[in-house]
C-alpha cells in the first residue's frame, strides 16, 4: 500500500494530466453519423470529437444509457452545474473501458417531467478514497491509471456500492472520499432517457 504523501502526490499527478483524457467524448452539439450512434467506448483515432456516441450511467442505482456529444464544449458554463462522477467500475462490466482507463458513472435522479427525458450540461468530478478512507478501511481503491498516475479510484465505502449521487455525496460528507472538479475541459453535455 502506497504512503498517504505518495497518494496525495499520484492524486494530484493524475488529475492534472487526465482532466481532458478522462471525457474526451467530451461536449458539444453535434450529430451522429448515419450508421447510428455508438458506444463511446468504440470509437477511435479520427472518430473522436465527431460523432455521438452513448455510455451508460448510473442514477439513484439504477444503470441508464445517455447519449454524449463528442465534441469540446466551448460555451460559457455557469458554475453550479449538476455533477458527472467518475469512479471504479460498479459491476462486473465497466461502463467506460476503452480509451481511457476502466470506470463507471454516477448521475443524480433523472427528473420525471418532459416525459423522463433529461438533457443538461454535467460537471466531470473524479471520486478517489481519500487518506481516512484507505487507512480506515471503509474506502476500497481500485487503483487505475487515468493517463497521468495511479489513483484510488472508490470502488465501495463501508462495503456498498456507490451508484447513486446520495451514496456518494455522503461518503464525500464523512471524508472517506475525495471528489476532484476535473475543471472546464470536463464540461459534457448529456441526454438521458428513463427508460432502458
Amino acid at each position: 500500500m502506497k504512503t498517504p504523501i505518495a497518494i496525495r502526490n499520484t492524486v494530484r499527478a493524475t488529475v492534472a494530466a487526465a482532466a481532458i483524457a478522462v471525457l474526451t467524448f467530451g461536449t458539444g452539439a453535434q450529430p451522429a453519423h448515419a450508421g447510428g450512434i455508438r458506444n463511446c467506448v468504440d470509437l477511435t483515432g479520427k472518430q473522436l470529437n465527431r460523432v455521438g456516441c452513448f455510455e451508460n450511467v448510473w442514477s439513484g442505482d439504477v444503470e441508464y444509457r445517455m447519449t454524449f456529444s463528442t465534441v469540446t464544449f466551448s460555451g460559457s458554463a455557469p458554475h453550479d452545474l449538476e455533477p458527472f462522477y467518475v469512479l471504479a467500475p460498479q459491476g462486473a462490466v465497466a461502463q467506460g473501458p476503452v480509451p481511457t482507463f476502466p470506470h463507471d458513472h454516477v448521475v443524480r435522479a433523472i427528473p420525471t417531467a418532459n416525459a423522463g427525458t433529461y438533457t443538461t450540461r454535467l460537471q466531470g468530478f473524479f471520486v478517489l478514497c481519500t487518506e481516512q478512507g484507505l487507512v480506515g478501511g471503509t474506502c476500497t481503491p481500485e487503483w487505475l491509471n487515468a493517463g497521468g498516475g495511479v489513483a484510488p479510484f472508490a470502488k465501495s465505502v463501508g462495503g456498498h456500492a456507490l451508484t447513486s449521487t446520495a451514496a456518494i455525496e455522503s461518503a464525500a460528507a464523512d471524508g472517506d472520499v475525495l471528489l476532484v472538479n476535473l475543471g472546464p475541459a470536463a464540461v459534457i453535455v448529456g441526454s438521458i432517457r428513463q427508460s432502458n
